[in-house]
């Protein structure tokens, strides 16, 4: 018994001085800011990270935006499930699909423009706090938008704005520029082993 009491009580001891030294940290953060944030890598779920971001946002009660760079019109179960909020949520998809589908480059810079003026005037509203801006590396690692103008943009927004930016092959100038970043890492994928994609899991 007397084992057990001394295993517990150290154990106690160890997590009030974890709790002391976390509490310190906390307490040491002071800044509060827009952050600029870039979901990124080879593995899955990327803009479904960016998308439980929102959703913690809309909990909150903050106006969001989404602007979708490449995805085409898909019919995909978060967008079906965040029109529940209505007004809440300004979402653009503004793809013309994946680009080895378009295989027209002046098509997709067309897009690509279109879309990150649309991006600029989610910014411009004051009412929005998170914008998700959906596969913008990949318009990036194609060229199919300035990238100096593009993070100028990002990196010009008002204080209080938070954005999201997803897609593989993030550019290292944007990564720079970011506050966070996350690297999807690919350990194992289903799709190699021949299964599908699939309604509710890819879309």
């Amino acid at each position: 018994m007397t084992n057990e009491t001394d295993d517990a009580a150290r154990y106690k001891a160890k997590m009030a001085k974890r709790k002391a030294l976390q509490d310190a940290e906390v307490a040491s953060k002071t800044v509060e800011k827009g952050l600029l944030i870039v979901n990124t890598g080879p593995g899955k779920g990327k803009s479904t990270a960016a998308f439980g971001l929102m959703l913690r946002a809309l909990g909150h009660g903050w106006r969001v935006g989404v602007v979708q760079f490449i995805k085409g019109a898909w019919e995909t179960g978060e967008r079906r499930a965040l029109e529940a909020f209505g007004e809440q949520i300004a979402w653009h998809t503004m793809g013309e699909g994946f680009t080895w589908e378009t295989q027209d480059k002046a098509c997709d810079i067309a897009a690509a423009t279109r879309a990150f003026d649309k991006v600029k005037e989610l910014m411009a509203d004051d009412s929005i706090r998170l914008i998700v801006l959906d596969e913008l590396n990949i318009a990036l690692r194609y060229d199919y938008l300035p990238l100096a103008e593009v993070i100028a943009t990002l990196q010009a927004r008002r204080p209080d704005l938070h954005i999201v930016v997803t897609g593989r092959n993030a550019k290292p100038e944007l990564i720079e520029a970011a506050d966070l970043v996350t690297e999807m890492t690919l350990v194992k994928h289903h799709f190699t082993a021949g299964v599908k994609a699939q309604e509710g899991i890819e879309f």
